[in-house]
């Protein structure tokens, strides 16, 4: 297992990446940020990538490399596409990027990487058993881990209740699209997170995305048997979590 790595977080609007200490979690330079090229097309956005590793002055190739993007990856390759072009959809994106760097990558979905840091690194470190992460933003993205195993591509954003997919009615951009009270919106967490609770019987929730900064005014709303905490890496964490898996930590 390699002691360090380079974790790339890739966004709809934004692309970062830093040279991570895997065995702390401590990042080893500076975050270096370059926006998403407009349209989102796979070239462009290795094109950015390749800046970012060249900026870091990454010289070893044998220094693994983590790439955590708003898919649902398998084997590699990119099954879905949010706020990027549906190019993606269908696409072997870890051998394009693994030609297009020259080196060995690890692709990953972007709250899979956020939802495992979290349990290295952040929120769970100290916790065991089953782990639900949660991140609400557009939608609601989820990550399960199981006594520091990852179980990739958990799309419970996507259950139905009331009819429709709950993301629809839960996610910050509900709160804010409906203008809903914390109170109001805390009542559809309610919802939620109780079917979570129903289906998994998970030891404990985490709370991701912007929105998780504002816990405190409405985390102490919900009434829930599994405890649920809010993040601590913030926007560190896709960066944490791909590097983590690109080192097989």
């Amino acid at each position: 297992m390699a002691n360090k790595a380079v974790g790339i977080d890739i966004g709809g609007t934004g692309i970062k990446g830093a040279i991570v200490d895997v065995t702390t979690g401590k990042l080893l330079t500076d975050r270096i940020k370059l926006p998403t090229p407009q349209g989102g097309e796979p070239e462009d956005i290795l094109a950015t990538v390749l800046e970012i590793v060249k900026r870091l002055d990454v010289g070893n190739k044998k220094d693994p490399i983590g790439v955590c993007f708003p898919a649902v990856v398998v084997k590699g390759r990119t099954l879905s596409a949010a706020n990027v072009s549906n190019s993606w959809i269908g696409l072997e994106a870890e051998k394009l990027f693994e030609k297009g760097l020259g080196r060995n990558i690890h692709f990953v979905n972007d709250a899979d990487a956020a939802g495992y840091a979290e349990t290295l690194y952040g929120a769970a470190a100290k916790s065991d058993g089953l782990i639900i992460m949660t991140t609400l933003g557009t939608g609601i993205g989820t990550a399960l881990i199981y006594k520091g195993v990852l179980i990739p591509n958990a799309e419970l954003g996507h259950i139905q209740l009331d009819g429709v997919d709950y993301e629809t009615r839960a996610s910050y951009s509900a709160k804010e699209r409906e203008n809903l009270s914390w109170v109001d919106w805390a009542a559809r967490l309610q919802q939620y997170y109780s079917a979570l609770e129903a289906y998994f019987h998970p030891d404990l929730f985490i709370l991701g995305g912007g929105v998780s900064k504002e816990y405190k005014n409405f985390l102490s709303l919900l009434h829930l048997n599994t405890p649920i905490v809010p993040a601590t890496l913030r926007n560190n964490a896709g960066i944490l979590g791909a590097a983590a898996l690109a080192a097989g930590k």
